[in-house]
């Protein structure tokens, strides 16, 4: 016991002491601890050598990471997940499974026989990282676009099929039908099990003890190893029972709650998980570092194809579909949680297991530079893959432009890019003076703008209003009046200084109304040659003070009725 705990003592020190440098370098935590796992084990210093030690800090951690990864898979959203996304996720799912095992068998990898070691590495090749994708998208902004929606439900997506494949996983080693069926059978006993007493037992517990923070934490985990405990004795795994526990959860009252209180409980308990995981890296040798480097290579090519396709394929523009190939393209941290149990179940070999481990860290490192630069990236190769064919969604308005005149003729509005502000402008116009429709074009790369746009009778082009090209064939040198709603915070290749500068040069004349994030921009903006600036905080402010006025005035009801009539006569393109 005094081992175990100077052990965890060890973990604690230097995963923290390497994180900070990891914090101030930018790079991903998990990096950091596997580092700091490394240099403490068996294979480092030698500080962490006992094996018992390290399978209880690893098997806690484990426990508490799928519980909370449960936790935060939306079923709801699974739901509702349009087919875009479903179709996209199936393809990337079926179609990465089978080229992996097709390329993992073919480079002399185990299939069958006891080892496992292909299949593996092929579940493990089709999950990208939660972790990675959130916290750069997050930063970027780009969580609520188009390609960020695609990919986050992508993740959630890749969780559910993780969870079918564990539900068989004890059973390779004697894979008939009779035992698979038994398996999902068990798993389907514990799922029912746990959404049963989530549902009717649960929430009258949790409401007796709302007020008690304590108690709703210590209820939290009392009910992460009871499922645990359950699927132990259903001969699954105590690491199945917690992801079946925190899912079962997901949709309950309390989850937010319950999240928020174990969080910090988790992030110590992953922290100890990839520290363990590190611990086991051995020493690498040429064999595991030519594998890791097939691995990584494996994945970022298999996920450009079996992502961009299904997406191109369904009419997402170029843009659309290689952005959410380019987030994906790393192994999630939920894949070491795969390879792990496959050691401890002993269908792979160690060699195989710190391959993946090395790739996973390659990846994590350059996927994390990539996100960062994946406009950049994607407008690289958007110029080459027209070059050998492959087309645009802006070829079908090029076709139409050789019926019509092309689309460079004059409109007197032109809406550069088309985010909420533009969707909420469309709307004020179709409800006060629909004729003055006919008069705007919009330029933008979002596929479904251009499509509903399309569908609505309204002149849209779609494009990128960074490129100076764009901006001449879209025929913004005749327009009257041109207005940038999109503010800098969101645009993609430019600001509103520079897309001022570029529309003024080709358009003298024109009337331009620009949008400004900060005050100070305000300025660059009308020297760029902007005629009116327009900043949306001081129109919220108006507003929220009108609301302030009402409230003070018990007439809030009435301002919430005269707003709920404004929602109801609105069909904004983007809600």
């Amino acid at each position: 016991m005094h081992e175990l705990i100077r052990d965890i003592t060890f973990c604690i020190l230097f995963a923290w002491g390497i994180g900070l440098l990891a914090h101030f370098f930018r790079q991903p935590l998990i990096l950091a601890y596997l580092i700091a796992g490394f240099v403490i084990g068996p294979f480092g210093m030698g500080w962490v050598h006992s094996q018992e030690s390290i399978s209880v800090i690893s098997e806690l951690g484990l426990i508490f990471m799928l519980f909370m990864i449960g936790l935060e898979i939306d079923l709801k959203k699974i739901v509702r997940a349009g087919r875009v996304i479903l179709f996209a996720a199936g393809v990337q799912l079926v179609g990465g499974c089978v080229v992996g095992i097709a390329f993992f068998t073919g480079i002399g990898l185990s299939m069958g026989g006891g080892g496992f070691d292909a299949l593996y590495l092929t579940i493990a090749c089709v999950l990208s990282s939660t972790v990675i994708i959130v916290k750069v998208l997050y930063e970027k902004r780009e969580l609520d676009t188009l390609p960020g929606r695609i990919t986050l439900g992508i993740l959630v997506l890749q969780d559910i099929f993780v969870i079918l494949f564990l539900a068989v996983q004890p059973s390779l080693a004697d894979l008939q039908v009779s035992v698979i069926l038994l398996s999902i059978g068990r798993v389907g006993v514990l799922v029912a099990t746990a959404l049963v007493l989530s549902r009717y037992v649960l929430p009258k517990l949790f409401h007796q003890i709302a007020r008690r923070p304590e108690l709703i934490l210590l209820g939290a985990l009392a009910w992460c190893f009871l499922i645990g405990e359950i699927a132990e004795r259903l001969h699954l795994s105590r690491e199945m029972g917690s992801l079946v526990a925190g899912v079962s959860l997901s949709t309950f009252p309390y989850a937010l709650d319950v999240t928020a209180k174990v969080t910090t409980l988790r992030d110590f308990f992953i922290t100890l998980f990839f520290v363990a995981l590190g611990m086991t890296i051995p020493i690498p040798g040429l064999p595991v570092i030519w594998l890791a480097l097939v691995i990584a290579a494996f994945t970022v090519i298999s996920r450009v194809l079996t992502t961009f396709t299904p997406l191109y394929l369904m009419k997402q523009g170029l843009r659309a579909s290689l952005l959410p190939a380019i987030n994906l393209a790393q192994i999630s941290e939920f894949s070491l949680v795969v390879i792990q149990t496959g050691i401890v179940a002993g269908h792979i070999q160690t060699q195989t297991a710190s391959a993946v481990s090395f790739a996973f860290v390659i990846l994590a490192v350059l996927s994390t530079f990539a996100i960062m630069r994946s406009d950049a990236i994607t407008r690289a190769a958007i110029g080459p893959l027209k070059r050998i064919g492959i087309r645009d969604l802006d070829h079908i308005q090029a076709h139409d432009a050789g019926h019509e005149g092309g689309h460079g003729e004059a409109r007197r509005v032109v809406i550069l890019g088309f985010f909420r502000a533009a969707s909420a402008l469309l709307s004020e116009i179709e409800r006060r003076n629909p004729v003055f429709l006919d008069q705007l074009t919009v330029i933008d790369f979002n596929p479904n703008v251009f499509r509903t746009l399309a569908d609505r009778g309204l002149h849209v082009i779609y494009g990128d209003i960074s490129n100076v090209d764009t901006l001449v064939h879209a025929g913004v040198g005749k327009a009257e009046l041109i207005i940038l709603s999109v503010p800098d915070s969101l645009l993609k290749g430019a600001d509103n200084e520079k897309l001022v500068r570029h529309v003024r040069t080709l358009n003298p004349t024109a009337k331009i109304v620009a949008t400004a994030d900060l005050l100070a921009d305000v300025a660059d903006l009308y020297a760029a040659g902007a005629d009116y600036v327009t900043v949306t905080r001081i129109s919220d402010a108006q507003e929220l003070y009108t609301v302030i006025e009402a409230a003070a005035a018990g007439l809030l009801d009435d301002k919430r009725a005269e707003m709920d009539a404004q929602l109801a006569e609105r069909k904004e393109v983007l809600p």
